[in-house]
């Protein structure tokens, strides 16, 4: 599908936007090995999340659903049962790397396989902790490639030092230490999201988090949950940015969870000066909930952001390149070189799609320097078949008046269902 935008005039009202990706991915995997029946409410029907329902049915776990309301009944600790077929992880690397921890203490064999684009999508900082522990994971292109077979049980506890901050690898060796015999630890050099601590903690597993180690020791069993899903702030950041870039624009974006280790975004354009405010804060299901308000911001200033922050931040990379077109001085993105392996390269999309638009970007081996306010021009642009560029696209184009098409946006549908009629809504 091809999408054709311009400036329409400012963009404003309220809206919710889809449940969030990463605690639905967590909730339907935990509540699968949990003691019970757990109920999932505002679970995300996206297509990645409908990816890990239909591994975890694979394994014999009965899955009902009514709209977005999930009743799932755990199997325990040890009740899957191996799949009679390759597990198609279709677009998902959540579901991908997540599933390699949890069948790693399985006692049979599984094969995880996904598209095109997942299987160029590195599972070797994956698989190395998960053989540490003692499971047995080959792989393709001398063990780094996907698809990736899993044999699995008789784990032992590990201390981990993770080069990278990932909450997937970080999430995958905590499901394998679930099966371990003793504690395991994960040491990342950089906080990264936590909904899989909390989450398990909410299941009475122990949880013990010391600065950047968090160490899990393996329970008996996992309780059942009951848990709503807040808006997914990643999803959020696209309108909250195109509100502060659009003039006239003023957008509440409500119900979206502020995970402060998701909203990294919030504090660098804070930093930039934007009208942005967090109001009725409050706590659903354990996870930080908000609206958030976003007003046209004609000033705002450059920013240098470090690799410290990128963890945080690391979903909103592309839609924070288009803002950063529209702030005066010279914004540097650094510590960011994980994008080079997300669905697609998406330092090399943005840099190559905003230039076609007139940005004055530059390319590092880690991140971009962009320098504004720059009027970005209607052109022909390209998603790369990855969601995110595809919305971060779409809100530069709302910023002239000449028309652009963004091929494959169909991509949208990956985390984000409806996007493009909220956004004519909202435009009207």
């Amino acid at each position: 599908m091809t999408v054709e935008l311009s400036f329409k005039g400012p963009l404003k009202g309220e809206t919710l936007v889809p449940s969030d990706k990463s605690i639905s991915h967590r909730a339907a995997i935990f509540s699968s090995i949990a003691k019970g029946k757990s109920i999932i409410r505002n679970y995300l029907m996206a297509r990645d999340p409908l990816s890990t329902l239909n591994a975890l049915r694979l394994l014999d776990v009965d899955i009902s659903v009514e709209g977005s309301t999930l009743v799932i009944s755990g199997k325990g600790l040890q009740g899957l049962r191996e799949p009679d077929d390759v597990i198609d992880c279709e677009n998902s690397g959540t579901t991908m790397r997540l599933l390699s921890g949890l069948l790693a203490g399985q006692p049979f064999f599984s094969v995880l396989t996904g598209d095109s684009s997942l299987r160029q999508r590195p599972m070797g900082r994956v698989i190395l902790p998960l053989r540490m522990m003692g499971a047995h994971l080959v792989a393709r292109k001398d063990d780094s490639l996907p698809p990736v077979a899993i044999k699995g049980g008789g784990l032992k506890g590990i201390e981990y030092i993770s080069p990278h901050a990932s909450a997937q690898v970080k999430s995958a060796v905590l499901l394998a230490g679930l099966y371990a015999e003793g504690k395991t630890s994960v040491i990342e050099p950089h906080k990264s999201r936590d909904h899989t601590e909390r989450m398990l903690s909410s299941m009475g597993v122990e949880i013990k988090v010391e600065g950047l180690k968090v160490t899990l020791t393996p329970p008996e069993e996992l309780a059942p949950v009951d848990i709503t899903v807040p808006g997914d702030f990643s999803s959020a950041a696209f309108f909250i940015v195109a509100a502060l870039i659009i003039p006239g624009s003023e957008v509440l974006v409500r119900n979206v969870g502020v995970n402060p280790t998701r909203t990294g975004l919030l504090d660098v354009l804070m930093r930039m000066g934007a009208e942005v405010e967090i109001l009725n804060q409050r706590e659903v299901s354990g996870e930080p909930v908000a609206d958030i308000l976003s007003k046209y911001t004609p000033d705002l200033r450059a920013t240098e952001v470090k690799e410290e922050e990128i963890p945080k931040a690391i979903d909103e990379f592309p839609v924070l390149t288009v803002a950063a077109t529209q702030a005066e001085g010279i914004t540097i993105i650094r510590g960011a070189s994980e994008l080079r392996v997300k669905e697609s390269d998406r330092i090399a999309a943005m840099v190559s799609e905003l230039r076609k638009m007139g940005a004055e970007i530059e390319e590092y081996p880690d991140g971009v320097s962009i320098k504004g306010p720059v009027e970005l021009k209607g052109a022909q642009l390209s998603s790369y078949g990855d969601h995110r560029i595809a919305m971060a696209l779409s809100v530069a184009a709302l910023l002239s008046d000449v028309p652009s098409t963004i091929d494959d946006s169909s991509s949208v549908e990956i985390s984000f269902p409806g996007f493009y009629e909220i956004l004519s809504r909202l435009g009207q």
